[in-house]
């Protein structure tokens, strides 16, 4: 049995009541004593701090922008080489089939003009750097940012909470990043995270982030948050889970993921896997990931069967669960594209009883991204 890795927090998770779980190799903390409920709503109210140091944290590193992002968009179809400095865009990585390897974050650093920063899922990181390694060209390598802890501070309180400790994260807008000083700690942050809320995403380096999470945590308004409550606000955020709701079988297309594919990349193609890609934006996939809301208390959780009212099976539910902050259960999942109108009701197996569901939009709470 493999040993379980530790992030550089593990023992403030377990002085401060963190019950651990294995995690993408990692023990992380799923709650604190406050508990999942508690602990989203503060979040959506104040300030949540997590701990996502088990994400991998890596550089691609060219002799110029123009010649590292044309070789990242081989593997992308985000629109890349148009990153201005300081920037930071969401994509996929595809296969060759169209499905998506991962998803990951994409960040044009301001003061280099050859490096990319990439953050990419716990689980998936290293078959995502033997990917990238093996379908880049001569000239251009992938420097893995070992050694530096990776934290997310979230919530409406998060832009006042920072800007007491950083003179410049601030005037920040959504999806910008830059390098910064924490009081006296050098750190990279970009104004982002998998929410829904206004926040910030802080890389730091393995003896600094301690110190750092103290300091946050001395303001009143931030509280520790675990995986569980950051489950929850992504759901409600109508966020997608790598391996739940997109997997290596997943097109962006089916996902709902267009808005994430440039025009440029729309048109010209040129990545792996763009085959598939262009022809369902030209002639629509056969399925949808939709939004679903059950109708009474009890949550659909992933793999529930979703039916049509006359009993055909339709689709699945890929994450599914309570909704603190809408007030009931809320659930994603894939169903055939003539069922996923908004407001079409459907059924949901749940322990063999068919309960009441209609397909519904996303987010199910609004997104509240600096803009």
């Amino acid at each position: 049995m493999t040993e379980l890795l530790k992030t550089p927090l593990f023992d403030l998770h377990v002085a401060n009541g963190g019950r651990m779980v294995p995690f993408a190799g990692y023990e992380m903390p799923v709650q604190y004593k406050t508990g999942i409920v508690g602990e989203h709503n503060h979040t959506r109210q104040k300030a949540g701090l997590f701990d996502v140091s088990h994400m991998g944290q890596a550089f691609l590193i060219g002799p110029n922008h123009e010649t590292v992002s044309d070789a990242l968009e081989k593997l992308v179809p985000a629109e890349i080489k148009g990153l201005e400095r300081g920037q930071q865009r969401y994509t996929q990585l595809i296969n060759a089939d169209g499905g998506i390897i991962d998803d990951l974050m994409v960040t044009r650093l301001e003061d280099d003009e050859g490096t990319l920063m990439l953050v990419v899922n716990a689980d998936c990181k290293q078959g995502d750097y033997d990917w990238i390694r093996a379908n880049i060209p001569h000239g251009i390598h992938l420097e893995e940012h070992s050694g530096h802890a990776l934290i997310a501070l979230q919530g409406p309180a998060s832009e006042k909470i920072m800007a007491a400790h950083c003179s410049n994260t601030a005037a920040m807008g959504f999806m910008d990043a830059v390098a910064s000083r924490f009081n006296d700690i050098d750190i990279h942050v970009s104004r982002s995270g998998y929410t829904g809320e206004d926040g910030y995403e802080i890389s730091v380096a393995d003896d600094k982030v301690e110190q750092l999470v103290n300091a946050l945590l001395a303001d009143d308004d931030v509280m520790l948050i675990g995986l569980g409550a950051r489950d929850s606000l992504r759901l409600e955020a109508g966020l997608c889970l790598y391996g739940h709701d997109i997997d290596d079988k997943t097109s962006p297309v089916e996902a709902g993921l267009l808005w994430s594919i440039g025009k440029r990349r729309r048109e010209e193609g040129g990545f792996i896997g763009a085959e598939r890609i262009l022809r369902e934006i030209a002639e629509k996939p056969s399925r949808r990931r939709v939004g679903i809301k059950p109708l009474g208390r009890a949550p659909a959780r992933e793999g529930t069967e979703i039916q049509s009212m006359d009993g055909e099976t339709i689709g699945t539910i890929t994450s599914g669960g309570f909704g603190p902050t809408v007030g009931g259960p809320v659930a994603m999942g894939y169903v055939s594209a003539e069922h996923a109108k908004a407001d079409t009701p459907v059924q949901l197996i749940v322990r063999g009883k068919a309960l009441e569901a209609q397909i519904t939009r996303m987010p199910f709470a609004p997104h509240n991204f600096k803009r």
